[in-house]
């Protein structure tokens, strides 16, 4: 019958899920976890990863962060070669690093190397969430140390970007070592009277927020951030109360005093600039 052909069961037909997946190919279209409207990757990341509907910033690859931050060809990187051991014997942890740095292309979490932006010389670190989630392991610890001694020796500025889950669960006491290590060594940056601006991005959390990433001359943070220690749900059933629904957002921490300014990424290469030029060293009479 004619009624049959407008039937509820014919309209809900739906595509088979293995035809639907080659009708959008993979890597070609992203949906924002925001305000889920679906783009284009490539123009995605024509504006460095954030969502043209509602502003949304997505993670950035240390590349790509790097690529949106600094002077066109002024990066040169340090300490490229160093790699995670296994301290503890940890169970598959040689092979999952291996695999991660097959996959990033990364020799660990964080890059570190030397650069410019608006023509000022700065020494810039930038974690890469995509690698053990940003973890913070010895090599992350140490090329952090290295990375502001070279700052010292330069007597330039010492930037930072955040992205991390904590510290690195198959190193042990190694890892939570590194709070302390690198603590000290931007200790002595501040003795030197050399600028740390400390950028955290999504998401930093752990014993990275607890440490080096809090620990800024000024603290900046992108819209939206998660920043904190412990999670959400382990605080609520500590204190027996409801935390408000922004809790650990940057904006959140920045009403509370402990950032100085939420940047939009497209405002941050512009930000950095202006702090850099004005703590630049002033020539004696």
């Amino acid at each position: 019958m004619i009624r049959d052909l407008f039937s509820k069961k014919r309209r809900q037909a739906k595509i088979p899920r293995d035809e639907a997946k080659k009708e959008v190919p993979e890597g070609i279209m992203a949906k924002c976890p925001e305000c889920k409207s679906i783009c284009y990757i490539k123009e995605l990341r024509k504006n460095d990863m954030v969502c043209e509907q509602c502003g949304y910033h997505h993670r950035l690859t240390a590349g790509e962060r790097l690529h949106c931050t600094i002077d066109e060809d002024s990066f040169q990187e340090i300490n490229a070669g160093m790699i995670s051991k296994d301290p503890l014997n940890f169970p598959e942890y040689e092979e999952k690093s291996r695999e991660d740095r097959e996959k990033t292309g990364l020799s660990e979490a964080i890059v570190t190397g030397t650069a410019s932006i608006g023509g000022y010389p700065v020494v810039i670190a930038v974690m890469d969430a995509s690698f053990r989630m940003g973890s913070m392991g010895s090599v992350v610890g140490e090329k952090i140390v290295r990375a502001v001694n070279r700052a010292i020796e330069d007597k330039t500025p010492f930037i930072l970007f955040s992205a991390s889950g904590g510290a690195r669960m198959q190193e042990g006491v190694v890892s939570l070592m590194q709070m302390a290590k690198t603590s000290t060594a931007l200790r002595k940056l501040h003795e030197e009277n050399l600028l740390f601006i400390s950028v955290m991005t999504h998401p930093t959390t752990g014993g990275v927020s607890a440490s080096f990433a809090s620990l800024g001359d000024v603290n900046l943070a992108e819209p939206g951030a998660l920043i904190g220690f412990a999670g959400r749900r382990i605080i609520e059933q500590t204190i027996r109360q409801k935390l408000p629904d922004n809790f650990q957002t940057a904006e959140f921490l920045m009403e509370h005093g402990q950032l100085d300014q939420v940047i939009h990424r497209h405002h941050m290469k512009k930000t950095l600039t202006t702090l850099t030029a004005i703590h630049q060293p002033q020539e004696e009479d």
